[in-house]
């Protein structure tokens, strides 16, 4: 996840060292979510494909396996420090916001927690249909945050009003960074709006138990936001035990709501 300031800053820095252990619990929790939605009818071999904000990769390399070698892949980010080319597999920097699309004939164009973050984001969604090939497919991911997240177990009531304390500071804080996180709920209309057909999507949520690589993402996200945190008016030991808690395996929550949104240019 990249997420844009109005300044031009970004709030989740590729090279910044929890960089690394972020991407992974994403990859993990969502990349067999994200292959199911990338499926035929979507991806087949042959195909050219566009993953925008490819992150640390792993979505550029499944996707690269799936086209073959008579396909091609290319990979974009504004910092592609993690990504390796290899292959049928391009990697490009590019900045989607401010650059023209790199190629206007794409089967397949992906973004995975890219949008949310960008105060044009619609304006961007038609970018990215601009850039289909007839009968191409547009797949937008995106974390839902609208709705607190639900404590399922907790050591003590203290400990689960600590949660979600935390977490609405961490929303605030997106939020002050030009997210919008009710954006999910729009991709269907905006690509409706955009002419793009065969519209469908789908919306995951899982419980995450404490320790496991899905509340890992909530204890990477309050260490790359904690200057943020702090200032919105966390202390060090609010943010200490919020990251002892979600390592407690008595802990339980739901997930993230992750809405996948895909829709088909026609021919």
């Amino acid at each position: 996840m990249t997420a844009a300031t109005g300044d031009g800053t970004y709030t989740f820095d590729n090279g910044a060292p929890d960089a690394v252990p972020q991407m992974h619990a994403l990859e993990s929790f969502l990349d067999p979510i994200t292959m199911r939605r990338l499926a035929r009818p979507v991806l087949r071999p042959g195909a050219t494909c566009w993953e925008v904000g490819a992150g640390g990769g792993s979505m550029a390399r499944r996707i690269a396996r799936a086209v073959g070698d008579d396909g091609q892949v290319l990979a974009t980010d504004i910092d592609p420090t993690h990504l390796v080319a290899e292959g049928n597999l391009r990697v490009r920097r590019h900045d989607v916001r401010t650059e023209p699309p790199p190629g206007d004939a794409f089967d397949v164009i992906h973004a995975r927690l890219v949008l949310l973050h960008l105060p044009d984001r619609r304006r961007v969604l038609r970018t990215l249909t601009g850039a289909l090939a007839p009968g191409g497919w547009l797949v937008v991911e995106e974390f839902d945050c609208t709705t607190p997240l639900r404590v399922l177990t907790a050591p003590t009531d203290d400990a689960a009003k600590l949660f979600a304390q935390v977490m609405e500071t961490m929303m605030g804080v997106l939020e002050d960074h030009d997210a919008d996180l009710g954006w999910a709920q729009d991709v269907h209309t905006e690509m409706a709006l955009a002419g793009l057909t065969d519209l469908d999507t789908i919306t995951h949520s899982q419980s995450w138990a404490g320790g496991s690589t899905g509340t890992s993402l909530y204890e990477t996200n309050s260490r790359q936001l904690e200057p943020d945190l702090l200032a919105a008016g966390l202390s060090p030991n609010q943010l200490s035990a919020f990251r002892r808690l979600v390592r407690d395996p008595s802990f339980a929550v739901m997930s993230y709501h992750f809405v996948s949104t895909r829709g088909r240019l026609p021919s």
